[in-house]
């Protein structure tokens, strides 16, 4: 499964920024050895449902220990028997634009 996860604390620095609570919660998933990558807006992280699932609480859990109150957006493409969609899915795109 691929899972796409946003996680913000409830308030910023001085500045209205998160990216301190936010490294906070990518250097977990970064930490964990599953296949991910961060953009602008999301985390995405793949591999089977109980391991992503438990990262994912260990990131929100890192945020909330800055912050007393989280925000967690997320959305799961499950597909049983499939592995390596992370980079995949993305390629069969780039094959079709061609």
């Amino acid at each position: 499964m691929i899972v796409a996860f946003s996680i913000s604390p409830s308030g910023g620095d001085e500045t209205g920024g998160v990216s301190e609570a936010v490294a906070a919660a990518v250097r977990v998933v970064r930490a964990s050895g599953l296949p991910n990558e961060t953009n602008a807006m999301f985390t995405n992280i793949e591999g089977e449902w109980d391991e992503v699932m438990a990262v994912v609480k260990q990131a929100v859990d890192a945020v909330a220990a800055v912050s007393p109150r989280v925000s967690l957006v997320l959305k799961a493409d499950i597909r049983p028997g499939y592995t390596g969609q992370l980079t995949a899915k993305v390629q069969r795109i780039e094959d079709a634009l061609s």
